[in-house]
């Protein structure tokens, strides 16, 4: 348990836009005539593919209507997040740690990868990582491994090597698929009993709690 590598998912674990994600979420489905869900309704979809997301609440599995919904919501939410969203409390402090030390660093997301490029740019932090990788740029998204696989290639290091950090199942289920060892980070909207099934090295309540952690325990 001593790791070169460590990939983050970006939503709730690194990052936090949900802002603009609401926002999104509350024109397309007004526009479409949907029913408006609550604040805390929306940000318990932050972790699933958007079109996954819209039927959540919705129930609407049509594909037409999936990507109609997909249109509206990034018009609007595309560029607010990227003007409006921050890092959590602690992730500045842990990245330059973690880079400072020479630790590969990665984002594994849901989101798009030209996005977290330019929200992480706004942020100052985007030179830290040696890759960065959204569901645009994978056949398939998590929990499905392609993306941590995906930087694993692109970092030259091995399973072994590598400790994968998120909010949610989700990213608990994509660690395991990709044979990783997995952080929960209870920055989102799941708790912390939600991760009890899954295979796990620790649980980080905060970012500063996973800083201290790596430093004094699981960095090579």
């Amino acid at each position: 348990m001593k790791y070169s590598g460590v990939f983050f998912d970006f939503d709730y674990t690194l990052g936090d836009a949900t802002e603009a994600i609401v926002a999104g979420f509350l024109y397309g489905l007004h526009t479409m005539g949907y029913p408006i869900p609550t604040r805390e309704a929306i940000r318990l979809t932050v972790g699933l593919v958007l079109k996954d997301g819209f039927t959540a609440l919705t129930g609407e599995t049509d594909e037409a209507k999936r990507e109609e919904f997909t249109r509206l919501y990034r018009s609007i939410c595309t560029p607010a997040q990227i003007a409006t969203a921050v890092l959590c409390p602690g992730a500045e402090e842990l990245l330059n740690t973690l880079h400072a030390k020479g630790v590969k660093l990665a984002v594994v997301s849901s989101k798009p990868g030209p996005i977290l490029e330019k929200i992480l740019e706004r942020q100052g932090a985007a030179h830290l990582f040696d890759f960065i990788i959204g569901a645009d740029a994978v056949e398939k998204p998590k929990p499905d491994p392609a993306g941590i696989l995906a930087a694993l290639k692109t970092t030259g290091l091995t399973k072994d090597q590598v400790l994968y950090c998120g909010d949610t199942v989700i990213d608990a289920e994509a660690a395991k698929n990709a044979g990783v060892d997995f952080c929960p980070v209870l920055n989102g909207t799941t708790p912390a009993e939600a991760f009890e099934p899954w295979p796990k090295v620790h649980l980080s309540p905060t970012l500063d709690d996973l800083r201290q952690w790596l430093v004094k325990e699981a960095l090579v």
